[in-house]
């Protein structure tokens, strides 16, 4: 079985537009969280979602482009680009049929859905723009970044809500280590701020209702009265081991444990035992080759939900016995929002650069303990450690899929 390591990442969210941007903001427990200014959402009930901040997709692709691409793939571009310029990959010297893509949205291009369907309302049928579907279906993030880097490998997408993102990465994973490609950007994207995406999931009480920036995104707090929606993507390359080492790549992480699960319970709410989200980290681990004692972090789903938040530490202990009360686990939702299909892709990320530098990134926001929700969710202040050296990646989605990513620090090969 081949080693998959990590050569590059690239980033686009609401606290930064790349991932130097990212991290820092992480670190210092930025919120990105402000009122909305994409839309006069005052009809909507919903005040709040994590926005980007001065994002130009001209940077990373002409103007004629983005007159063709939907927001969410102009976002996955713009991370693919930034992570294959951080992995110093050059096309004319690897194997490009063994070269893929697996970049994923929840939703896809939701914007332009409701513009389009909006224009056909007012207009006619004839009116409809004629990169409509091009524009909207959910594969073409990934298929946009394949033609951008010249990848005619694998070259997918995959669709489990909330989950995508972590499963991407998985599904890279396991093409890698098991010899089918040599390199792979994975990832998610999605940009879903807009009348209808606000006004759909708010209808299903899903949103926070808050009016005040500091207390919409507050993860496992007593509080949380539902989630902020968020926006973005990550990419990362994922390399097989020797391939890197032959091409004299910088190694940031290595992949060792995917999980993938599905409640089969509920199409909104998580399995009340934990079970589901449970058995996607116990087969992470078991794939890692270590016990929950080595864990030295979890990125939680943790999206700000009541039925979330209490669940998912439910799993925890599932997964974890008694050690689930020793490892510290944060949400960085409370910062970014949810990216929904994005947001394992992004966590992710976090979860790379957290065992880099032996820091653990803050939920912040955190106020009030609920008794539910009982474990370390590293509150408000990042901690800095002796040694991280294992992490994971919890993303649950709608649907009851549950996906779980086990990152581990590098070391020389």
């Amino acid at each position: 079985m081949n080693r998959v390591v990590i050569t590059g990442m690239g980033a686009v969210t609401p606290i930064g537009n790349s991932v130097d941007a990212f991290w820092e903001s992480l670190k210092a427990g930025k919120n990105g969280v402000t009122e909305i200014t994409r839309f006069d959402a005052s009809e909507t009930g919903v005040t709040l979602a994590a926005e980007l901040k001065d994002f130009d997709a001209t940077v990373y692709m002409p103007k004629k482009e983005t007159k063709r691409t939907d927001l969410f793939s102009q976002y996955g571009i713009a991370a693919a680009v930034q992570a294959m310029e951080n992995s110093g990959l050059d096309t004319e010297k690897i194997d490009v049929d063994r070269f893929g893509v697996i970049v994923s949205s929840g939703i896809g291009g939701m914007n332009t859905i409701q513009e389009q369907v909006i224009k056909m309302h007012d207009r006619g049928p004839q009116r409809v723009a004629p990169f409509f579907v091009p524009m909207v279906i959910g594969n073409m993030a990934a298929g946009n970044i394949a033609i951008r880097v010249g990848a005619k490998g694998l070259c997918t997408s995959i669709v489990t809500a909330c989950a995508s993102g972590t499963n991407s990465i998985g599904e890279a994973f396991r093409s890698i280590k098991h010899g089918y490609s040599d390199v792979i950007l994975a990832g998610g994207t999605e940009a879903t701020i807009c009348e209808i995406g606000i006004a759909g999931f708010g209808a299903l009480t899903a949103l926070s209702k808050s009016t005040d920036p500091e207390r919409g995104s507050i993860p496992f707090d007593k509080e949380r009265n539902g989630f902020v929606m968020g926006e973005g993507a990550g990419v990362l390359v994922l390399e097989e081991l020797q391939h890197a080492l032959d091409r004299g790549a910088k190694i940031y992480g290595e992949v060792v444990g995917y999980g993938s699960t599905c409640d089969a319970g509920h199409m909104t709410s998580p399995s009340v035992d934990g079970s589901g989200a449970g058995k996607a980290m116990i087969q992470a681990m078991k794939e890692a080759g270590i016990e929950p004692k080595d864990v030295d972090y979890i990125n939680a789903h943790g999206t700000s939900t009541p039925a979330n938040d209490s669940a998912e530490t439910t799993a925890i202990k599932y997964a974890m016995g008694e050690e689930a009360h020793n490892v510290p686990i944060s949400s960085t939702k409370s910062m970014i929002g949810h990216l929904l299909g994005a947001a394992g892709a992004v966590e992710g990320i976090a979860c790379v650069k957290a065992l880099e530098n032996d820091f653990l990134p803050p939920t912040i926001g955190f106020k009030e303990a609920d008794e539910a929700c009982d474990l370390d969710y590293i509150p408000n202040v990042g901690r800095k450690v002796e040694s991280a050296k294992y992490a994971l990646s919890n993303s649950l989605g709608f649907g009851g899929h549950n996906a779980v990513v086990c990152f581990k620090k590098w070391e020389e090969a």
